[in-house]
């Protein structure tokens, strides 16, 4: 059945059409169109927006208003139109002069109007334009009223692209383009270098067949649409070796988004609402953004960019334009976008990337952490570039100052390739480290393991041979499935990761789930503070039942050999013993019914809220071993949530009070003999890692791709010498550590590159 906003917005969409399709000029075209958009919305005025430059918006067209020589012009934010651009969010006002942000536009004589419904004109989810109709009487808005501007400002979003727009657009933002400049500043994401030819990544073309007739085809196409969506995802996420990391998890989580059943019942909803499969995709995105993007959270700001990528990937599906990009001949090229989801940076062949640059990019932000992983330098927050830069031209990326050079001259280069040259050297120098003890130059070992997620990683404990796996998520597994996996299915992920290992050293993190990492098939109900809420083991504590069958799946995976199972996020010496009391009461359930039990049980705890650090006394007694989680320690100490690119280098590990933390941990271990290592981001940055050294670590577990730099760095430093100047540092009042250790480094040829 047809929602009256659907069956309202046929008629006025076919006019609409109609309008579109003769040859005037845009600006005259979209005045007719207002003009029955108007008449429609039984309004006064109608008036559209444009965006120009991504700085500002300037009123293209109106009707109903005074006529002026003049366009209007609003940065976003400013008065009403300017909030909806920058909330990309409808506004529903009966009356403007109560509304603490509106302002008044002279040229439109916004004096004779009391009621205001306004609508963003999106193009893969950026705000290109804003719709907005006026009564001169109060007016309460109903649903059915915003429903059906929504719809005609997606129809609108075509003309707003369209290329005599564009070409308008351009002329305005000519004066103050990048095309005169060779040189552009960014922020970097990921250093490097890279030079290569400049690939515009274009995303979907604009929905504009909204409605169909036939039902049942729109259903078989969008079927058939996200079927060959999730096969090409599943064979392309299982033929990647992106190593292992945090963008293993991201990759995972976005493969759930893509088989998500909640959101395709929506859209099917909104094909049983007479929408188009296309139309429906776009509105049930649209629908979620304007549900969640007010949130503070930003893991869930970054999840509706997967999603939003996920739904133009659908899109792409239903229009045929699935193309492959192996098109594309060049054997360096250098990806520009406005913004780009992770699988979408899957679908070039990424060895031939050399760089990667987004107008709009956090370091938070998906695809960068996935580039990350990749060695792909990002740069991002350069205006403009996306608009003007063209394919073809030749780019140079210098992910280490952040500079973009256009059409780079010989020299520079020339210059840039030395430095690309220079990295590939070390690289094979980090490579032949493998066969090397990873020893001080004052002779003190340094266990070495590395972090394990997916089974394609399990390679890394062979090439790097490690000492062992210091922290195997064990949720990933969890992540990848549809449902609950049983004993059985865990069993064959740890028994398989155990064989790989043969006899080296495996700590199994117990699950970890809630926050940002979300099971499709639990219900977590909502949370103001999910990342201090009910996760990790407040959840396995409270359904103990997954909890055992957990620590059942370990014992058996283990065939008889030593066994190491670490708990998270444990914060007071209650919930460690709680914990350990479930090992033992399966353990002593296995013996009863005579199977085979592990040699020896090693049982942990991850140090990752500070509220630990002031029970080391009572819980070390009760630990064969620990292992830092920098990350959430520091999140938490710092009250400072590590993805606000708003806090971004607020706060340091390097500095005195969390060094000085650090510090007492390390102390405490060493005092109950009780094994430490750190399992962070500390630990995967040679610099970090120095300072820990000096601090008395020994022992450290890294990313599959930080391996060869953190054992050059232990290789080329002397631990007393170190450990004499950290010291001295610890009691210093600086923000930051960092320069001091960086100058300490060079001074004493350590290598920290």
């Amino acid at each position: 059945m047809q929602s009256p906003a659907i069956k309202q917005a046929l008629g006025i969409l076919k006019k609409l059409r109609q309008m579109s399709e003769n040859t005037d000029n845009v600006e005259h075209k979209l005045v007719e169109m207002l003009k029955i958009i108007t008449e429609a919305m039984q309004a006064e005025a109608a008036t559209c927006y444009v965006v120009i430059d991504g700085n500002y918006l300037e009123q293209f067209s109106s009707y109903g208003f005074s006529s002026s020589p003049y366009k209007s012009r609003l940065r976003f934010g400013e008065g009403v139109i300017g909030e909806i651009a920058q909330n990309k969010c409808s506004v529903a006002i009966n009356n403007i002069w109560n509304y603490p942000k509106f302002s008044i536009t002279s040229e439109l004589n916004e004096r004779d109007y009391h009621s205001l419904l306004g609508a963003p004109i999106l193009q893969w989810n950026r705000t290109i334009g804003v719709l907005a109709v006026f009564h001169s009487q109060e007016t309460e808005y109903s649903d059915v009223d915003v429903e059906l501007l929504e719809t005609i400002a997606m129809f609108l979003a075509e003309i707003v692209n369209s290329p005599e727009m564009s070409e308008y657009k351009k002329s305005l933002s000519k004066s103050r383009g990048i095309s005169t400049r060779e040189r552009l500043k960014g922020i970097s994401l990921n250093k490097g270098y890279g030079i290569g030819t400049a690939v515009v990544h274009r995303r979907r073309q604009l929905v504009t067949n909204i409605f169909a007739e036939d039902k049942s085809k729109e259903h078989l196409r969008l079927e058939v649409a996200n079927r060959q969506m999730n096969e090409d995802l599943d064979a392309k996420f299982a033929n990647t070796k992106l190593g292992i990391g945090e963008h293993v998890d991201i990759l995972d989580t976005y493969r759930m988004f893509a088989k998500d059943k909640g959101w395709y019942r929506k859209i099917s909803d909104n094909i049983d609402g007479g929408l188009s499969a296309e139309a429906a995709v776009e509105r049930a995105y649209e629908d979620m953004w304007n549900r969640l993007s007010g949130s503070s959270d930003i893991y869930l700001k970054e999840k509706l960019h997967d999603l939003r990528d996920v739904s133009d990937r659908l899109l792409s599906y239903l229009s045929g334009d699935n193309r492959s990009t192996s098109d594309i001949q060049d054997k360096e090229i250098i990806i520009v976008a406005q913004t780009m989801g992770p699988a979408e940076l899957m679908d070039y062949d990424y060895d031939r990337i050399r760089g990667l640059i987004l107008e709009d990019g956090t370091p938070t932000m998906h695809v960068a952490i996935v580039a990350k992983a990749l060695n792909i330098p990002v740069l991002s927050k350069i205006k403009g570039i996306f608009t003007e830069i063209q394919n073809g031209q030749r780019v140079a990326v210098d992910g280490n100052d952040g500079f973009v050079y256009i059409n780079p001259s010989e020299q520079v280069e020339k210059h840039f390739r030395k430095k690309i040259a220079d990295r590939e050297e070390q690289a094979k120098k980090w490579a032949l480290l493998c066969d090397l003890p990873a020893i001080t130059k004052d002779g003190q070992n340094i266990g070495m393991y590395i972090n394990v997620g997916l089974p394609l990683d399990f390679e890394y404990i062979e090439t790097t041979k490690c000492d062992g796996v210091g922290l195997y998520r064990t949720e990933i597994p969890f992540m990848a499935s549809e449902t609950m996996p049983n004993v059985d299915k865990q069993v064959a992920h740890y028994r398989e990761l155990m064989r790989k290992c043969d006899r080296k050293k495996v700590i199994f993190r117990t699950l970890d789930v809630g926050s940002d990492k979300l099971l499709p098939y639990w219900s977590y109900g909502g949370e103001a503070n999910p990342a201090i809420g009910w996760r990790s083991i407040r959840i396995t504590l409270d359904r103990r039942t997954i909890l055992r069958q957990q620590i059942r799946a370990f014992i058996e995976a283990a065939e008889g050999r030593e066994l190491y199972i670490m708990f998270p996020m444990i914060t007071d010496i209650e919930e460690f013993k709680d914990a350990k009391e479930t090992v033992t009461l399966e353990i002593e359930k296995e013996q009863k019914h005579g199977r085979q039990i592990p040699s020896d049980i090693k049982i942990g705890l991850m140090i990752e809220v500070p509220s630990v650090l002031f029970q080391l006394d009572e819980i070390l007694p009760h630990a064969d071993f620990i292992s830092i989680g920098t990350n959430d320690l520091a999140q938490f100490m710092f009250a400072c949530d590590r993805g606000n690119p708003k806090l971004l280098g607020r706060y340091d590990v390097l500095s005195a009070p969390f060094l000085n933390a650090m510090k007492t941990i390390i102390d405490k271990a060493r005092q109950y003999n009780v094994y430490c290592s750190v399992c962070g981001e500390m630990a995967s940055n040679p610099i970090e890692t120095l300072a820990l050294i000096g601090l008395g670590y020994r022992n450290f577990s890294c990313s599959g791709s930080a391996f060869g730099r953190i054992k050059s760095m232990i290789r080329s430093v002397n631990c007393a010498e170190v450990e004499d100047y950290v010291q001295n540092l610890l009691k210093s009042s600086r923000a930051t550590l960092r320069p001091q250790l960086i100058a300490y480094a060079y001074d004493h040829g350590i290598e920290i590159y």
